[in-house]
């Protein structure tokens, strides 16, 4: 219907599938004339590709977005928080945290770094060069971090946001509950249920791509648009962790294959696992 809120559910890891699932939703909610899209949302976090995806389809939105983290006791960590900024409206419900935005790799442990040799006692402290000690960032993973930081600072100030804390979040992994960000103007209000939260944003003015929209939301139906099959099982082969287990067999069902030429069967099962992988 016309004017309808738009529910989508971002519940888990943010990958290919609900990235798919939320692009695909916030489509066919500006073509079926939706007044609101409430993302209701719980992750740990998820791939970069995928967030940037729905974060763009969020900024290209004609329709005013709403993230919404809930129930009571999720969170919006990592990708998560960056999503929340790049709404028009950023909202959490009591008892839930945000934050923790720092980027990381997936994948198996890195190689050790070689102990560096102690200075000779005379080397002045200003003589030692960032980057020297053993536990310092590699140069990727500044670059990374910086590219993150500077991502979610440009969303902080789109939204009129406090970008500083965004920045801390990302350098610090710092976190926050949903009074503490309602207070340092890192969401818009904090909203106990679905009808709270409509309550609270009904009559107010949004900035979309669009233009301007007034939300009139008193006697606007609600529309579920849950996950469909495609997206279901999208999600389960391309959850992170089974990739990870994937490759790993794969690698490893090649190196068996090698050590015993001609038994066909590690290699067969390591060749299907890294194509399902990649």
């Amino acid at each position: 219907p016309l004017d309808a809120i738009w529910v989508l559910d971002l519940d888990g890891a943010v990958g290919p599938a609900t990235s798919d699932y939320l692009v695909r939703g916030l489509a066919d909610a500006a073509a079926g004339g939706a007044g609101l899209v409430v993302i209701r949302m719980n992750t740990p976090g998820g791939l970069d590709g995928a967030m940037r995806d729905i974060i763009s389809a969020i900024l290209a939105s004609p329709v005013p977005v709403a993230t919404w983290v809930a129930p009571s006791g999720a969170r919006a960590a990592s990708a998560g928080t960056y999503i929340l900024y790049a709404s028009h409206i950023a909202a959490m419900a009591p008892a839930t945290n945000l934050g923790a935005a720092t980027p990381v790799s997936i994948g198996t442990p890195s190689t050790p770094r070689p102990p560096v040799p102690e200075a000779p006692r005379d080397t002045e402290p200003d003589d030692e060069q960032p980057g020297d000690s053993p536990g310092s960032a590699t140069a990727m993973e500044r670059k990374l971090v910086n590219d993150a930081a500077a991502y979610i600072r440009g969303l902080a100030h789109l939204r009129g946001r406090n970008a500083d804390w965004a920045e801390r979040a990302v350098r610090e992994a710092e976190s926050l509950s949903a009074d503490e960000a309602l207070e340092a103007n890192v969401i818009d209000l904090v909203a106990a249920d679905l009808g709270s939260l409509i309550e609270q944003l009904d009559g107010k003015t949004l900035a979309t791509e669009a233009g301007e929209r007034t939300l009139a939301l008193a006697n606007a139906a609600i529309y579920e648009a849950s996950p469909d099959w495609r997206t279901e099982f999208l999600a389960t082969i391309t959850n992170p962790n089974l990739v990870l287990i994937l490759g790993m067999i794969g690698f490893y069902g090649i190196i068996l294959e090698f050590y015993n030429p001609g038994s066909l069967v590690p290699g067969t099962i390591g060749v299907i696992c890294l194509l399902l992988a990649g």
